[in-house]
């Protein structure tokens, strides 16, 4: 028998099911999303603040608009899961995050409603512009394209270079500023601030939109016209209210702003917008973590709060005591050890000053401390410049987000050889994250660059001593790579001394295979040469930890070069091109032809599950490292 005790979100299988529904029912619906999102991360952890933000600006949207006809482009793609919810996947999305489950952020690979990749922030106005005007030019269907842009990624300057193109293309899309006053962390910079005094009045805009209608209905407003009436009409406004809209002077409409969370208005809204010629803008006013009161008190803390009880709103942690620390929290007690003990050190972060635990120095020195915002080629090139005067900058950017940096890297640090330290966290597999988060590629893109020192800690005293070396004179532009996650110390704290660059160490003597690993994902190579040992194995394995990828130790690597003619290099990052590609290079070069065996993720992007899920998947855990000794 049919249920007929359905709530409305259960009778959405489609976008096309909520288009049947009421204007007056939309609230309701809202609702049972929004408990939904709570309910299902409370036991499946997820980005839960930001979706909560934004649920009415989605039901909305699938509302108005034919969807996946219409096109929206989703941006900083963690507020995304009512739409995933909305778009077929409901009954999959307990899946969510996990292995070979519903991806982490939207993508056209899983679902036609996903119209491209979002998991890096500040991309959707670019993305949306070039799908706007290939509307245009096939002309075979009608179609409107929406980009949903917020969560700090205002500040990203891709933005603004799609936000320049939109005012100069022939397109009419709407660009919807989701602006919840927050990234991660909260925004920071002027955009934050002139977008909270933003005010523009509804009565005009009611106006100038029936007159505009109007006059097209007449035929009274050529393409040339428009503009000159956009440009005179905002000219009046800025002369009346005194204030200048950036936006309206690039020829975008600019309407705003408005409450994010009254779904039957921004229905109204949209339905205005939709048919409306050339680009727009719709600014709305959101909570991020509405509707769920300790995600609204500590958005920061609720972004991704890991599991939960929804009735108290505690959050779940591990009763397991005594554990080692997070590196990202080993950085940041080191960085302010360091900057308290040497005037001359700063500490950079883009919009992660909690997630890269650079809070901890911003709360005791903050004048010495900045945010910029999502801005990661600003952060190394302004920390680039702090360095050409003398400062000596911690510049902290998860490994995936530094990729938006390379060119940066090259032309504003490594070219003059400036003190600066780019500390990538989050380095190698993530974990549910997923492709767009993981680490994969810094090695293998920055190995190149001349100049550059690129080293990796095992543990986390390794960390502190090269946190400590990088910032002593004359040690230039200096990479430090870690992982997302926890070391293995729990008695952390040790003396800061120097290691010499370009210097690793040998970790157990062998004879017959040498393993060569670079960083934490030594300590698998450590337990796949202990379970040997266990199993009276007639392998004799010696263990390399080489620390540096540039410059190699080359008399490390000459002592293997001469003592093995099998070796096994284990890295957590691209096999094409990484750790173990330079050592390859080294002995092609100094003449040796050893059997090598390089072991790294796969020339293909992993995708999401638990770390140990995807070191088994790419073959750089226990397990495989251990066959791999076996069959060398």
């Amino acid at each position: 028998m049919e249920n007929t005790n359905k709530t409305l979100l259960e009778s959405i299988n489609s976008p096309a099911d909520l288009r049947r529904l009421e204007v007056e029912q939309l609230p309701q619906l809202c609702e049972e999303l929004r408990q939904m999102i709570v309910n299902e991360l409370s036991v499946n952890p997820g980005h839960l603040a930001s979706s909560l933000g934004v649920v009415e600006i989605t039901v909305a949207l699938h509302y108005v608009f034919d969807t996946p006809n219409d096109r929206i482009v989703w941006d900083v793609g963690h507020q995304a899961y009512g739409h995933k919810i909305l778009t077929g996947r409901r009954d999959r999305f307990h899946t969510n995050r996990k292995l070979h489950g519903i991806m982490p952020f939207p993508s056209p690979k899983e679902s036609e409603y996903d119209t491209f990749t979002c998991g890096h922030a500040s991309n959707s106005i670019s993305a949306a512009l070039g799908m706007a005007v290939a509307a245009k030019l096939r002309k075979e269907k009608k179609q409107h394209v929406v980009a949903v842009i917020g969560d700090g990624a205002m500040s990203g300057g891709l933005a603004f270079e799609g936000l320049n193109n939109v005012s100069s293309s022939n397109n009419d899309m709407l660009i919807i500023l989701n602006d919840n006053d927050m990234s991660i962390d909260h925004s920071v910079g002027g955009m934050k601030q002139y977008l909270v005094n933003l005010n523009t009045n509804k009565t005009y805009n009611d106006v100038r939109y029936q007159i505009s209608q109007w006059l097209n209905r007449r035929g009274m407003l050529s393409e040339n016209r428009r503009h000159g009436l956009i440009r005179l009409n905002n000219a009046i406004k800025s002369a009346i209210s005194q204030q200048q809209n950036v936006f309206e002077g690039m020829n975008i409409r600019y309407f705003g702003p408005f409450n994010g969370h009254d779904v039957k208005e921004i229905v109204r809204l949209l339905r205005q917008l939709k048919d409306m010629k050339g680009p727009k803008m719709l600014h709305l006013h959101t909570i991020k973590g509405k509707g769920y009161k300790p995600a609204e008190e500590a958005a920061t803390v609720w972004h991704a709060p890991g599991k939960f009880d929804v009735a108290t709103g505690e959050r779940i942690h591990s009763e397991e005591k005594d554990l080692p620390p997070k590196y990202q929290d080993v950085f940041g007690h080191t960085l302010l050890e360091l900057a308290q003990a040497n005037k001359q050190i700063v500490g950079v972060t883009p919009a992660m000053p909690t997630g890269c635990s650079m809070y901890i120095m911003m709360e005791a020195l903050p004048t010495r401390t900045f945010d910029v915002g999502i801005a990661e080629g600003h952060a190394v090139t302004f920390s680039a410049g702090m360095a050409a005067d003398g400062l000596i900058p911690f510049c902290n950017i998860y490994s995936a987000f530094s990729q938006r940096a390379y060119d940066n890297i090259i032309h504003d640090a490594a070219l003059l050889n400036l003190p600066l330290v780019l500390c990538l966290d989050r380095a190698g597999l993530v974990g549910e994250d997923g492709p767009t988060h993981h680490g994969a590629f810094d090695m293998a893109f920055l190995r190149p660059i001349p100049h550059l020192t690129i080293a990796s800690p095992m543990d986390e005293h390794e960390l502190r001593r090269l946190m400590y070396t990088a910032q002593l004179p004359g040690k230039g532009t200096f990479v430090i790579r870690y992982p997302r996650g926890r070391g293995v110390l729990t008695d952390w704290r040790c003396p800061l001394e120097e290691i010499a660059v370009g210097t690793g160490r040998r970790l157990c003597e062998g004879t017959d295979v040498a393993v060569l690993s670079i960083g934490p994902i030594g300590h698998n190579v450590t337990q796949a040469i202990g379970r040997l040992h266990e199993e009276g194995s007639p392998l004799s394995v010696a263990h390399y930890d080489m620390r540096f990828v540039k410059p190699l130790d080359e008399h490390l690597l000459q002592e293997v070069a001469d003592r093995f003619h099998r070796i096994i290099t284990v890295e957590d990052g691209c096999r094409k091109g990484g750790f173990g590609s330079a050592v390859l290079e080294w002995m092609s070069d100094h003449g040796y032809q050893p059997a090598v065996t390089r072991l790294g993720l796969p020339d293909e992007f992993v995708e999401h599950g638990t770390v140990a899920q995807l070191q088994a998947i790419a073959g750089i855990d226990t397990e495989s490292i251990y066959q791999a000794i076996i069959r060398s």
